[in-house]
């Protein structure tokens, strides 16, 4: 139990945390109304989306009556100019400056006039760049690769591309006149008034004169407060806990203390409220949050040295400043060393808005390692995703983390080392530096063959960083050099509280090899047991290589097949099939046609369909089966998994479109152009076998870890703990897989569930209780 002392340490947190955040949510919103960005703020984001299309009608009931002859004379100009642009992205250039411009705090700037201009002139600015996208565009697109920074603005963005088009005698851009554009500008404002009712003209006596203003209406204020509010609920930062988080109930709302006053976080995230979770995954749930964690010294202090020398490794990526380079001292009177210097400046200031920008993370991470430095232990808060995946609710210090964020953090609780764990100390160094898919006696040999390397790395982290930079997960190697050097070489310690990560193989492919009861399948994916790792990349590249085009015979090998091979089990088509095969034969120096391209997809899908036919006849089967439910009527499908958690799949059409503009790339919205209430069906077909198999091996994790009772985490479907507890954890895993085929036929209950009425596939020739000796079904 926890004194009052600690529990008003961490109610004094969750309370610093809320301020901390609101204050971040309001300094976002004054810097952008500052720099004249309402536009993207929270609640001009949230407001556009909904006058957008209202906006767009409007402006389409006018163009309609022009031609059908119903508009006057003074309408043709602006309409002959708006033939340039399409409607919607008229739309959104109206929206953003109208926002924009009203609620800048720059003195001015919500005049009508100049709201009129600016709409007007970013109209015409786009049309100008569409102009050229026309005459000229891989010399646009060359253009704009080459000289738009991300420092530039859109006015110097335009004024760079005008004078390079000019320079290459593209046609020119014939101007409007500044009377036109008001015209023009003034139509849309008004079309925007009109049609929302959020804003109207308001006449001030100043003097001698009367200036007419652009301001929000009382009733758009109190939306702009409704959302502002809403947005405040969810702007507390979430950080780890002091104390453990409250437990979670069906009536109780658990985490945060005071999470049950904020609502800020719920149980399951995008599910339905109203279901009620089943007594094992609440336990599960529960009991993960339970787990004591630690920052680890030794990583921590190799970050903040790195930090200060502005040193980047993988995926810590610290601040590295840039000079702004020094004027000429004749930049006043020559002209070429003022352009030198322009163009030197903005080179500097492009790589400063870059380097912010990349740095964020590790910035943000740097900061929480701050707040909990001195703290001996602290605890994460966690909840479901709507299949029953457990994600942490923190966004920094956790076991999902980046690579750099996962070495951060040790368990709390140390554990007197064992000759197990010692080989399983040795088995992270090596996975860890890259030997996930050999066997363990090639990883722990691997580490024995390593001793000097793993010393000077963990003697020396800085001065021989050239050493575990170069490994795959570079931060979690060296945590695990440092581990092991103390731990087992050099003993300085006798206790280990290192995270020790081991991963199920092709989880989606074990999931379906036990649905389908696929001796083939459940072979290849190490459910059952073998001398070493079995490689079902390496086989169904094997497989189709015969049918792929020959030039490619020489660099394919199963990193080529890798990624689609992990996403089919997950309904990936072949569109994005094609994009993974381009991808890793472009990082192996080989360019491939499109039509080489198409007869390397087939060829490794129908591999594909060779290599693992149980899992490819269930997941066809289920998308045959949820199109039958969904024209039968149903609106929404609903499950439940083997540990009792309640999936609720509801998918509704949002037909969107995406507005990319030339100049305005900040106004690429999202924007609903058809009613949402309608059953969307091919989402229902891709989305269901993936998130079966979710739902499932969230559901073995939930089943193993009520029996497991020592500290653990989780990333999905791979499972962490200390080196001495991994054997018994193995054993649990693969028994509980054992239980879940075995002893349930879960496929003919999938299916009454949700109301399909064909025989599933099963090939039945699979007996689960086989992966009792699987070394590798975990590794």
């Amino acid at each position: 139990m926890h004194t009052p002392a600690q529990i008003d340490e961490q109610v004094e947190l969750e309370r610093e945390a809320i301020s901390c955040g609101l204050k971040r949510l309001q300094d976002q919103t004054i810097k952008l109304e500052d720099q004249s960005y309402a536009s993207a703020s929270i609640y001009g984001i949230a407001s556009i989306d909904t006058l957008l299309p209202l906006l767009i009608k409007r402006i389409e009931k006018t163009n309609k009556r022009i031609h059908e002859g119903h508009n006057g004379v003074a309408f043709k100009e602006i309409h002959s100019r708006l033939a340039n642009i399409d409607t919607p992205s008229a739309a959104v250039i109206a929206c953003k400056l109208t926002f924009d411009k009203v609620f800048s705090y720059k003195e001015g700037s919500n005049q009508a006039v100049n709201v009129c201009d600016s709409i007007g002139r970013a109209v015409e600015d786009e049309c100008h760049m569409r102009h050229y996208e026309s005459n000229a565009p891989g010399l646009l697109a060359k253009l704009k690769e080459n000289y738009w920074h991300k420092a530039c603005g859109t006015q110097q963005k335009l004024v760079v591309i005008k004078t390079l088009m000019n320079r290459y005698n593209v046609k020119q851009w014939k101007p409007w006149s500044t009377e036109l554009r008001i015209k023009l500008g003034t139509w849309l404002l008004n079309c925007i008034m009109e049609s929302s009712g959020w804003f109207h003209k308001q006449r001030v006596r100043e003097g001698r004169k009367t200036t007419v203003y652009v301001t929000p209406t009382p009733e758009f204020m109190d939306i702009k407060d409704e959302i502002m509010a809403n947005a405040e609920l969810f702007s507390p930062l979430a950080w780890p806990m002091l104390v453990t988080p409250k437990d979670w109930a069906p009536d109780v709302q658990g985490g945060y203390i005071l999470n049950e006053v904020m609502h800020g976080h719920d149980l399951v995230r995008r599910g339905d409220p109203c279901l009620i979770q089943g007594e094992r995954p609440l336990a599960f749930i529960n009991k993960i949050q339970k787990v004591g964690y630690r920052l680890n010294p030794f990583t921590v202090r190799v970050a903040e040295q790195l930090q200060q020398a502005g040193i980047s490794v993988g995926k810590f990526l610290p601040i590295i400043h840039y000079d702004l380079p020094p004027k000429p001292v004749d930049i006043a009177e020559n002209k070429d060393s003022r352009k030198a210097y322009r163009r030197a400046a903005a080179e500097v200031m492009n790589k400063r808005a870059a380097e912010f920008k990349r740095s964020c993370r590790t910035r943000m991470t740097m900061e929480t390692v701050q707040r909990f430095k001195n703290r001996d232990h602290w605890f994460i808060p966690w909840s479901f995703d709507y299949r029953g995946r457990a994600y942490p609710i923190p966004a920094f210090l956790t076991p999902q983390d980046t690579d750099f964020g996962k070495s951060l953090i040790n368990f709390a609780e140390a554990a007197y080392i064992t000759d197990s764990g010692e080989e399983w100390l040795a088995f992270q160094v090596a996975t860890t530096y890259g030997l996930d898919k050999s066997t363990m006696s090639e990883r722990l040999e691997w580490t024995q063959n390593n001793i000097p390397l793993i010393t000077r790395v963990a003697e020396d982290p800085i001065g021989n960083i050239g050493d575990w930079e170069a490994a795959e997960e570079p931060w979690q190697f060296l945590a695990s050099c440092e581990e092991y050097y103390s731990v087992v070489t050099k003993r300085t310690r006798d206790t280990t509280r290192l995270c020790v990560a081991t991963d199920a193989t092709c989880s989606g492919l074990q999931i379906l090899a036990g649905l389908a009861r696929d001796r083939k399948t459940a072979q290849l994916v190490n459910v059952l047991p073998s001398d070493r790792p079995q490689d079902a990349y390496k086989v169904v590249a094997e497989c189709a290589k015969p049918y792929i085009p020959h030039k490619l015979h020489s660099v394919w090998d199963r990193k080529c097949v890798k990624r689609t091979v992990m996403t089919i089990p997950y309904n990936a088509k072949p569109f994005s099939n094609r994009s993974y095969i381009k991808d890793a034969l472009i990082e192996k120096g080989v360019e491939i046609d499109k039509d080489d391209l198409t007869v390397t997809v087939k060829a490794v899908r129908e591999a594909m369909q060779s290599v693992v036919p149980g899992p490819m006849a269930v997941m066809k089967w289920i998308e045959n089966g949820v199109s039958q439910v969904i024209k039968n009527g149903a609106t929404e499908l609903q499950w439940v998994t083997p540990s009792g958690f309640i999936v609720r799949q509801k998918i509704m059409k949002k037909r969107v479109k995406m507005f990319d503009l030339q100049l305005l790339g900040r106004c690429q919205l999202n924007v609903a152009i058809e009613d949402k209430n309608e059953v969307d069906l091919n989402r229902h077909k891709a989305a269901t076998a993936p998130n079966l198999i979710h739902s499932l091996d969230a559901s073995l994790l939930h089943l193993s870890i009520r029996r497991f009772n020592h500290p653990i985490a989780l990333i999905h479907d791979s499972v962490l703990t200390r080196a001495v507890d991994m054997d018994e954890l193995s054993a649990i895993i693969r028994e509980t897989y054992m239980h879940l085929f075995a002893e349930h036929d879960y496929l003919h209950e999938f299916a009454q569930q949700i109301g399909v009425e064909t025989e599933p596939p099963i090939i039945g020739d699979l007996k689960p209780e086989t992966v009792i000796d699987s070394t590798y079904f975990f590794c």
